[in-house]
C-alpha cells in the first residue's frame, strides 16, 4: 500500500450526487448503464457509465444517492463521454455495489 498526504487527498473532489436518469448502454464492451447525475448547483448535472447491470436495471436508479469523484478529465466511452466516476467497490464475486450515504443528505456535498 503506497501512503499519500492529507493534501493529495484533497486533491480528489468527491460529491454526493442523485441519479437523475439512467439507460442501458448495449454499445459497451461490457453490460454497462449510462447514467446522468445531478451534483448540484456548483458542479451541476454529469454523465457517466458504469458496470453495475448485475445489481442495477436502469429502472433501480433515478432517485439514488451516489458518491462520484467529480474532477477527473472527462473520458471517451465508445460513443459516450462520461464525465465522472461514481464510487463503487466489489461485491464477494467481484460486482460492483454503488457506494452511496446511508442518509438523505443534500446533493453537492462534498466528502471529507
Amino acid at each position: 500500500m503506497t501512503e499519500i498526504t492529507f493534501d493529495d487527498f484533497m486533491k480528489v473532489d468527491i460529491r454526493v450526487g442523485r441519479v437523475i436518469r439512467a439507460e442501458p448502454f448495449p454499445e459497451a464492451r461490457k453490460p454497462a448503464i449510462k447514467m446522468w447525475v445531478d451534483f448540484g448547483p456548483e458542479i451541476g448535472e454529469r454523465k457517466t457509465s458504469a458496470q453495475i447491470t448485475s445489481h442495477y436495471t436502469p429502472e433501480d436508479l433515478p432517485g439514488r444517492l451516489v458518491l462520484g469523484v467529480v474532477n477527473f478529465p472527462p473520458r471517451q466511452i465508445g460513443k459516450f463521454m462520461s464525465e465522472v466516476l461514481v464510487l463503487g467497490a466489489p461485491d464477494e464475486a467481484g460486482e460492483v455495489v454503488l457506494l452511496r450515504p446511508d442518509k438523505d443528505i443534500p446533493i453537492g456535498g462534498r466528502m471529507f
